[in-house]
């Protein structure tokens, strides 16, 4: 018996000692371990977040610089007779170009460099100086500024009805003219004076006038300009019989408005544009009844280019 006894202690001695070796899931250096953990996992997070955010903000400086535009600068010299065109850019350009008057561009070399440099003269009289430019992804800006130059020559151009008025001045004795419309022949003018006023007539449709002035010293200047060519509308003022007048016109492009004044003091408007289609204005009858006595009339139709015609005539009743 005492046997027995002696070997149930020894069981009792060997779950003791194995449950003394049993590692401890609580207390102190397991709450450290977890803190340890979450630690680290908190600052690998930061981490991802710093980078992610820092990615975003490259990417996000990158499509910004891909939107900025050319810059475009001009600086006069002393004289005013030359220009420097400056076009400074952080990306390659790809078209740089410059006109007067919006006359045929010229086009300034790049070579895929992101700053370009050209000398312009500048041409006597008021001009219009525009320019272009654009960079290799697609950015484009404009500039357009007048300028005025005194020279020895000075040519204005400006339409006067279905004509167009050339008026040159020279500090000296100019000696001839010559205009041309396009390619046409140049049709010659003898001046012998300092100035001159010609009025020439602008044929139908879009063409290009070039006129060119030279003086006794053989000083020479040049003006350019693009014209629309339209004709006067057709215009009637008839009498039927003693009761009214009628008018009668017509016009490729379409009568706008009709006016027409009775005995210099009624006064009427019709704006056919206000009522009729283009298409249907292309003709146009209109008849008002004479006024007992005498009927001074003076009729004027406009087109859609605002070209006039104006009739003049009298009736009696």
């Amino acid at each position: 018996m005492n046997q027995i006894l002696s070997v149930e202690d020894t069981k009792k001695k060997n779950k003791k000692a194995k449950k003394d070796r049993m590692p401890r899931t609580s207390g102190p250096i397991a709450i450290e371990s977890i803190l340890k953990f979450f630690a680290i996992a908190i600052l690998i997070f930061g981490i991802f977040m710093i980078g992610s955010g820092s990615y975003s903000m490259y990417i996000s400086s990158q499509g910004d610089s891909s939107n900025t535009k050319p810059t475009i600068q001009v600086e006069e010299n002393e004289d005013g007779t030359q220009i420097t065109l400056r076009v400074l850019h952080d990306k390659a350009l790809a078209k740089v170009t410059y006109s007067w008057n919006n006359e045929e561009e010229k086009e300034v070399q790049t070579n895929n460099s992101r700053q370009v440099e050209q000398v312009i003269e500048v041409p006597t009289g008021d001009n219009i100086l525009s320019i272009y430019a654009q960079d290799a992804n697609g950015q484009e800006t404009s500039y357009q500024k007048a300028y005025t130059l005194e020279g020895d020559i000075t040519i204005d151009l400006a339409l006067d009805g279905s004509n167009i008025k050339v008026t040159a001045t020279g500090k000296n004795e100019l000696s001839y003219m010559t205009y041309r419309w396009d390619e046409e022949e140049e049709k010659r003018v003898d001046i012998n004076n300092t100035e001159i006023e010609q009025s020439i007539e602008i044929p139908e449709g879009q063409h290009t006038l070039t006129v060119i002035v030279v003086d006794v010293n053989n000083a020479t200047q040049t003006k350019t300009q693009e014209v629309k060519g339209v004709t006067k509308p057709h215009l009637e003022v008839t009498a039927d019989g003693t009761e009214n007048f009628l008018i009668k016109a017509s016009d490729n492009e379409g009568i706008k408005r009709v006016e027409f004044i009775v005995n210099e003091t009624d006064k009427y408007a019709i704006n056919l544009d206000e009522v009729y289609l283009i298409d249907q204005r292309k003709e146009f009858e209109y008849s008002y009844p004479l006024q007992e006595g005498q009927n001074k009339l003076e009729v004027t139709v406009y087109n859609e280019s605002d070209v006039s015609e104006t009739v003049r005539v009298m009736f009696n009743k």
